[in-house]
């Protein structure tokens, strides 16, 4: 019987391994609390929405690393590309430092746009790049999600 070889491209991994399903959605738990705290209880709302907007800020800048990493691990990759990622890497970063600085509505704007851009960089991130199957529905969910809790919160910001 002939072993098959095998297969070191990360897309070997085809179903959502369960710590990263565990990390990913707990990560969500933050963001849903506040949002729902802004709308349950109004004598604690701008304190909310500020902690929402600081968790905002450290998940998108979180996600930015993302890039860094896969440029490293990613031997396929040209090197344009990979300078490519290693610069967007840190730019989700920086966008999102002064969020915590800005007024509540102002800043929960300007992180949904950060995580906008960071999905189209992540849409094409996997058209040149192995990933696995399930990354992009995650990453999909993940930031679809953190961006209803913090339009919930620049709403309930403007109340």
């Amino acid at each position: 019987m002939k072993a098959s070889k095998p297969s070191s491209a990360p897309t070997a991994i085809q179903a959502l391994p369960s710590v990263v399903a565990w990390l990913g959605y707990g990560g969500l738990l933050p963001f849903v609390a506040l949002a729902a705290a802004t709308l349950l209880a109004p004598e604690q709302r701008m304190l909310c929405s500020q902690a929402l907007i600081a968790y905002g800020a450290v998940i998108l800048g979180f996600v930015g690393a993302l890039h860094w990493g896969i440029a490293m691990v990613a031997p396929q990759m040209p090197a344009a590309q990979r300078v490519s990622h290693y610069l967007w890497s840190v730019v989700p970063a920086l966008l999102a430092w002064p969020t915590t600085l800005l007024p509540v509505a102002v800043g929960a704007l300007v992180l949904i746009g950060g995580f906008a851009a960071h999905l189209v960089q992540d849409l094409r991130m996997v058209r040149s790049t192995p990933m696995p199957r399930w990354y992009l529905p995650l990453r999909l969910q993940l930031t679809g999600t953190a961006c209803i809790c913090l339009g919930i919160g620049a709403w309930a910001a403007g109340r």
